[in-house]
């Protein structure tokens, strides 16, 4: 699933090649792709005839074209989501489900998605006193890289939940723009277990947790994200490589880094959580 790098090497490609742009057809190939839209490929495609795309924008991993009629085009990449920039008339891709093209001819924006997991739909944009966001995910909070991010309410918000503390940090409310892998990474850097309970988090471990967070994912947005697969591409359809500079996730039995002790993987919430065991010891268990 892409987390905020990977979504703002995307938005940044969308921002340089249609922010601007006057949307002249939209052609939907496959209505899953529409699937959030709930009045219709037709109601879809008639809406965005004739709307400029003012810009491209971003909250965690949240993706948005915002429309001039303060309405917006939210994406959801899922899975295997492409948002793909292509010449009209290039050679349709084999799971391409959404076609947008535009009043000056030029390149037209493709919707690709093998699993048809993610999707398109048409969001109206609501003021939150501070800036404009699409109604449907107005709750998330913002993210470490966002310029009014603010650390200490983060740290507070992440301290108050009676959880573990990496459910905290992939709970989008809280701070957003974290996922499982730069979830993992962030706590092998700040030397914390996944499984320590959030009330046990000093005010200087959650600092530095979330510091741990700013950085590995600036990082990762410098190597244009992670790609594991072929699926997750830019708008050009090249993938990142950030995958090379992973010290724990997907790196079970490999030597840490950091001190040598081979890597562990645990289950976690249908997923995996990789960490040192040496870093990263486990919480020390209350008696009974």
């Amino acid at each position: 699933m892409p987390e905020l790098p990977e979504v703002e090497v995307v938005r940044a490609g969308l921002q340089a090649h249609v922010a601007g742009r006057v949307i002249a057809h939209v052609e939907v190939l496959h209505s899953r792709a529409i699937r959030r839209h709930e009045l219709g490929p037709e109601d879809f495609t008639g809406r965005l005839a004739g709307a400029t795309v003012v810009a491209v924008r971003r909250r965690g991993k949240y993706l948005w074209l915002e429309l001039s009629d303060k309405e917006a085009i939210l994406a959801h990449l899922g899975m295997s989501g492409q948002m793909l920039v292509q010449p009209e008339g290039a050679p349709d891709e084999k799971h391409l489900r959404v076609r947008v093209r535009f009043a000056d001819g030029g390149p037209e924006l493709r919707f690709v998605d093998q699993r048809t997991f993610g999707g398109l739909a048409l969001a109206d944009l609501v003021d939150t006193g501070t800036e404009l966001l699409p109604a449907t995910i107005a709750h998330i909070a913002r993210d470490p890289m966002d310029p009014a991010f603010d650390p200490k309410q983060a740290v507070r918000a992440l301290r108050s939940r009676r959880t573990e503390v990496k459910r905290a940090l992939l709970d989008q409310t809280l701070v957003s723009g974290v996922g499982n892998i730069y979830a993992d990474e962030a706590l092998w850097r700040a030397r914390l277990h996944w499984s320590r309970p959030t009330e046990k988090l000093t005010n200087a471990q959650g600092t530095l947790l979330l510091e741990a967070a700013t950085e590995v994912m600036g990082e990762a947005l410098q190597a244009g994200g992670t790609s594991f697969d072929a699926l997750y591409v830019n708008v050009n359809g090249q993938s990142g490589y950030f995958e090379r500079s992973l010290n724990v996730y997907g790196q079970e039995d490999r030597p840490c880094r950091r001190c040598g002790t081979p890597i562990k993987r645990e289950p976690f919430m249908n997923r995996s959580s990789y960490y040192c065991p040496r870093c990263q010891p486990k919480p020390r268990q209350p008696k009974a």
